[in-house]
């Protein structure tokens, strides 16, 4: 039995439609927004090509490939196979990399006997952040903007519109991603429907566009502009964006309903607007600078805004909650402290809100308006991110598909490298825009990636640190049998990261204390690099004997811990204890920074400082608070 019952393979025809209708207003809003801006960056862009008949269909056909190519053939009928039991994005496809022969996979962790593609991984995810910040800002941008060509009045109240609904976007997160998609599903509809329609008046009026379906305009556009046509692909490249989040947010919807919407509404509408702005452009040159918009007919434009402004919206929404999903992946695999996670939804286990994210995002994405101002000036960071994330999935898709599927070596390597000519490309277009600003994805990937890995490090230095100063389990069960201390009544759980040796709480509270409950449980929690453990796999117990347990619980990387809930399962197997007298005793790591070998103490400062702001392991674990007692431990790391 599939544990990912959110997968709409397991819920059924009944649940498909509205699945799919809410999909299409989360996941679907970054890709569909696309039109707004890039065939107007192809031809007004730092490095556009000049408006000809030749030009026109062959930025066409590099548009229709691109996403026939990269989200038809790799995102939708290939990289969506990765999935980890029904989750996707490139921190999920990584727990699907097999160890090297003669290691194991280690429960927990990645395959971490390949630190190459482990740290391209966490950096792909990394990337995806600073699009959560740039996609609202284009998209709000790209809309608001269309005000300006129904009259330059307007001009002035573009920027103070675009925060207003750029913070309107994060206000309603809490909410959730099932009532935000179900509120932005219908609305996505329209847009598609009024795109398509728009697209198919514009190819009536100039019906020569249709010869772009032919692929040869996509090759002698590169041979008539040689250089500057390559550097155009930094524009196309803005058709296809969202392909990773696509990815990203399988989690929350499963596979079925993101095809269905793609192949019956998305692709067929996104076409037909692409091609009749294009026909637009070859009846009239002028009208490039705004070949959106000026599809419209006068009457219909300012009703076409404020569609445009929603669907702007909902574009935000893709990139926002693929960042919540992948900050929790991250949490529970060990590459990012704590935070607070709430579930928003009684049916979907994927669906969660991570206010320390959202209020991040939000920031940094109105910094990203005042500082860009414009949606032609922020073009020019959008497209980094995501090719070089394209060019990871690639790689890591290589090993899944020869290691993991054990597809054919000839046909996994052609797949490859067909993908990865045209990743590439695309990211080598893209990183031309890096001094215009282009720059910004990249630093924030930086940022993010060294808060990943040095959290990862730090504790895994205070583990070693812990482990090696730690009392072996058979010598304290000696020492408890040479003491004979008070026993007290009720049932002590000392909680533990380390899987070997006794916990130092433990330890002080015998020695100071010189007591013990009449009932004692050393307490692990794991997690698996699975995304799913089940219910009867999740508690494991052993007894040690004198009344002390050894118990051992596994999650999934999407499932939260629930201390109390698995104790009420380990009463069912055979651990003697009453669940409403128990007392958790957690050690509360003081972090000594110093001059050992391990990391730079710039490093270590900055680990401190994510330990003291990541959330309390009371509330993590679900712990009733009143219960819970803490004993310092000093850690040199």
């Amino acid at each position: 039995m599939d544990l990912h019952d959110s997968s709409a393979q397991n819920t059924g025809n009944s649940r498909l439609l509205p699945l799919t209708l809410t999909a299409l207003g989360v996941v679907y809003g970054d890709i569909g927004t696309s039109p707004l801006y890039t065939i107007r960056e192809c031809f007004f862009g730092a490095h556009a090509v000049p408006l000809n008949h030749d030009n026109v269909l062959g930025v066409l056909s590099l548009i229709l490939y691109a996403l026939l190519i990269v989200v038809s053939v790799k995102y939708i009928a290939i990289v969506m196979r990765a999935d980890n039991q029904g989750e996707g994005g490139i921190l999920a496809l990584a727990t699907l990399l097999p160890e090297k022969r003669g290691r194991s996979q280690v429960a927990g962790r990645l395959a971490e006997g390949r630190p190459v593609l482990v740290l391209l991984a966490i950096f792909g995810a990394a990337l995806l952040y600073g699009d959560g910040m740039i996609t609202p800002a284009i998209t709000v941008l790209g809309a608001i903007e269309g005000l300006t060509v129904a009259t330059p009045l307007f001009t002035p109240y573009v920027m103070p519109l675009s925060l207003a609904i750029i913070v309107g976007i994060f206000l309603i997160q809490r909410y959730g991603t099932d009532k935000v998609g179900r509120l932005f599903g219908p609305v996505m509809v329209v847009w598609f429907i009024t795109i398509a329609v728009l697209g198919v008046a514009g190819i009536a009026r100039e019906p020569a566009v249709i010869a772009a379906l032919n692929p040869i305009y996509g090759f002698r556009f590169f041979l008539d502009n040689g250089w500057q046509g390559f550097a155009v692909l930094g524009a196309v490249v803005l058709a296809v964006t969202g392909g990773e989040a696509l990815y990203a947010d399988m989690g929350h919807f499963g596979k079925r309903p993101i095809r269905l919407a793609w192949y019956a509404l998305v692709l067929p509408s996104l076409m037909l607007n692409y091609f009749g702005q294009g026909a637009l452009v070859l009846s009239d040159q002028h009208n490039a600078m705004q070949p959106f918009f000026l599809l419209a007919p006068s009457w219909f434009l300012f009703p076409l805004v404020v569609i445009a402004t929603s669907a702007a919206v909902i574009a935000s929404q893709a990139l926002i909650s693929g960042a919540f999903s992948l900050t929790r992946q991250a949490i529970l695999l060990g590459y990012a402290p704590r935070l607070d996670i709430a579930h928003t939804s009684h049916h979907e286990m994927g669906q969660v809100y991570v206010p320390q994210v959202n209020w991040g995002l939000m920031f940094c994405t109105i910094a990203i308006v005042l500082g860009f101002q414009t949606s032609t000036a922020l073009a020019a960071t959008y497209g980094i991110a995501v090719t070089i994330t394209m060019v990871i999935t690639a790689m890591l898709l290589h090993v899944v598909m020869t290691e993991r599927w054990k597809w054919p070596p000839l046909a996994a390597a052609a797949i490859t490298v067909t993908f990865l000519v045209i990743d590439v490309t695309l990211m080598g277009a893209n990183l031309l825009k890096v001094t215009r600003g282009g720059w910004l994805p990249l630093g924030v990937a930086a940022l993010v990636f060294t808060l990943m890995t040095t959290w990862k490090t730090g504790r895994r230095l205070v583990a070693e640190r812990l482990t090696a100063r730690a009392i072996p389990v058979p010598d304290f069960m000696s020492s408890v049998a040479a003491m004979r201390p008070t026993r007290v009544t009720g049932t002590a759980v000392f909680m533990t990261a380390q899987p070997h040796g006794t916990p130092p709480a433990l330890v002080h509270n015998l020695r100071y204390n010189k007591i013990l409950h009449e009932h004692v449980v050393i307490l692990t929690v794991t997690t698996t690099h699975s995304p799913y453990v089940s219910f009867e796999d999740q508690v494991t117990v052993e007894k040690l004997g004198q009344g002390i347990y050894n118990m051992k619980v596994r999650y999934g990387f999407m499932q939260d811990p629930d201390v109390p809930a698995a104790l009420v399962h380990a009463a069912a197997l055979g651990l003697a204890l009453d669940p409403g007298d128990v007392t958790y005793f957690l050690g509360r790591e003081t972090i000594i920074v110093t001059e050992r070998r391990g990391m730079a103490v710039w490093r270590e400062k900055l680990f401190v400082l994510m330990a003291r702001n990541a959330v309390r392991a009371t509330a993590f674990f679900k712990l009733p608070p009143e219960r819970v007692v803490e004993l310092g431990v000093q850690v040199e790391v």
